[in-house]
């Protein structure tokens, strides 16, 4: 005898749920550590970021940190002096783990510590629509757009 029509469909939504958590992927930001020596516009545009997936930020805490900020703060890289203005949520631990939630959203992140912001230390990372793939996660536009110029991306290592 075939299971009932609610069985079916609460064993179709485990095994949805269980594939989607299967397919998220972890992506360690820049491909190494996060610092000012690395395009992160050029890193995010090679990738679909999907809702689920998550961002690895690797760093030297006394060095550099990662703040999740509104759109106008990363093109500004100014959080107020105080570091709270257009501040969405700060990490410091020197791993952090960032789950991207929202999907068809647009996540912005800096590294607050002086003239590191400013010297390419930003990340915009678009999360696709759906979880069917999409587009690349798109970045070098708003960079540009918010440093005036490509070659913001000095190498200071």
């Amino acid at each position: 005898m075939p299971p009932s029509p609610p069985l079916q469909l609460v064993a179709l939504l485990l095994l949805s749920l269980l594939l989607r958590s299967a397919t998220a992927a972890e992506y360690t930001v820049g491909d190494g550590p996060w610092d000012t020596g690395t395009n992160y516009a050029t890193w995010s545009d090679k990738h679909a970021f999907l809702a689920g997936d998550i961002l690895v930020f690797q760093y030297v805490r006394s060095q550099h940190n990662v703040l999740q900020v509104t759109e106008a703060t990363y093109r500004s890289c100014d959080t107020g002096g105080g570091g709270v203005a257009g501040v969405i949520k700060s990490y410091d631990t020197g791993y952090d783990r960032v789950q991207l939630t929202e999907p068809n959203a647009t996540y912005w992140f800096i590294c607050d510590f002086p003239g590191h912001c400013l010297g390419g230390m930003r990340l915009a990372v678009k999360v696709a629509a759906g979880g069917g793939g999409g587009g690349g996660g798109g970045g070098s536009d708003d960079y540009a757009a918010a440093a005036g110029e490509d070659e913001g991306y000095a190498a200071h290592r």
